[in-house]
């Protein structure tokens, strides 16, 4: 029997960026002995993306749109996404294309010997085409994420992973998926606390061809570091 691979795209105003995401991850797929499906969850954009989606894929069983009109959030998202999917593998990302879709195959193979595959800015071919924020971005990683939780990950801030469908279970949910990209803090921190092995592929995140970037400096860090202090917390004292 052909695995099922579930790909789970949060998505608010993308509607320039959602339909080519989707052409691609089916182009891809169209080589692949897997079945597929693709789940995007839209909080309601007023850009329209929900019904983008709708119009285009409306008969084709293997694309679905969930739009969200009472809730909005990345992390919530997410968790909408995986529960109403299927998949025996689980696959989150990006919908403006900071993820490419070309490491998908390499997500999806590498699931035979890891529960958890993580695309990361911070190896060997990995990076960012703005130097800035990369650098920003891996000095925070090593300096105070990496240092003060202990963990072997380099890039506990991608966003981008796969996953068995079994290890999720194993996880707790409630707890994981809330707020925004800190959630991906929580996921690598409690599956590193069931052993759940890791694995870090190399991803190079261009700059944004299409929309708006949805987050700000000051609010993000002071987010995530929160979210650290907390987990380190919960090490020490439960």
């Amino acid at each position: 029997m052909k695995e099922l691979v579930s790909i789970i795209l949060p998505a608010y105003n993308e509607k320039d960026n959602i339909i080519p995401l989707i052409d691609a991850i089916r182009e891809i797929f169209a080589g692949r002995t897997e079945e597929y499906e693709i789940i995007v969850v839209d909080d309601n954009s007023p850009d329209g993306t929900g019904r983008a989606v709708e119009e285009r894929y409306g008969v084709d069983k293997s694309v679905r749109c969930i739009v969200r009109k009472d809730e909005r959030g990345l992390a919530t998202a997410i968790r909408r996404g995986i529960s109403e999917s299927s998949g025996d593998i689980v696959i989150v990302m990006d919908t403006d294309f900071n993820h490419n879709p070309d490491i998908l195959p390499q997500l999806i193979d590498l699931q035979k010997y890891y529960t958890i595959v993580v695309g990361s800015r911070f190896i060997s071919y990995g990076g960012m085409r703005d130097v800035r924020r990369y650098y920003l971005s891996f000095l925070y990683n090593l300096f105070f994420i990496r240092t003060l939780l202990r963990t072997h990950v380099q890039d506990n801030l991608s966003g981008l992973f796969s996953i068995r469908r079994a290890a999720l279970y194993d996880l707790p949910w409630d707890t994981i998926f809330r707020g925004y990209g800190d959630y991906f803090l929580r996921l690598l921190y409690y599956a590193a606390r069931k052993r759940q092995s890791v694995l870090e592929v190399p991803v190079y995140y261009e700059l944004r061809s299409s929309g708006e970037s949805k987050t700000s400096f000051l609010p993000i860090f002071l987010l995530y570091t929160k979210a650290t202090l907390a987990l380190k917390f919960h090490a020490l004292f439960g």
